[in-house]
C-alpha cells in the first residue's frame, strides 16, 4: 500500500471507516482470497487427519487412496 489511506473518526473519537485507493482495495481482496483458499486446504487436511485418527481409534475401515481419487474425478 502506498500511504494514501484516509481514516475517518466519528464524533466519539472512534475509527469508523477507511478510504483507500481502488488498486489497494483490489490487492487486499486478492490477498484475502488467496488466504481463504489456503485456510480451506489446511482445514481439509486437518479434518482428514482427524478422520484417520478416529478410524484408527475405532478400527473403522477407510476408503483406499485409489478409490478416493477415482471418486474425486467424478
Amino acid at each position: 500500500m502506498n500511504g494514501r489511506i484516509q481514516i475517518y473518526i466519528d464524533e466519539k473519537g472512534k475509527r469508523s471507516s477507511v478510504l483507500l485507493p481502488y488498486e489497494d482495495w483490489q490487492n487486499l481482496k486478492s490477498r484475502l482470497n488467496r488466504l481463504e483458499k489456503k485456510l480451506k486446504v489446511f482445514t481439509s487436511i486437518r479434518d482428514g487427519m482427524n478422520e484417520v485418527a478416529e478410524a484408527k481409534r475405532t478400527d473403522k475401515k477407510l476408503q483406499s487412496l485409489s478409490a478416493f481419487i477415482d471418486e474425486s474425478r467424478n
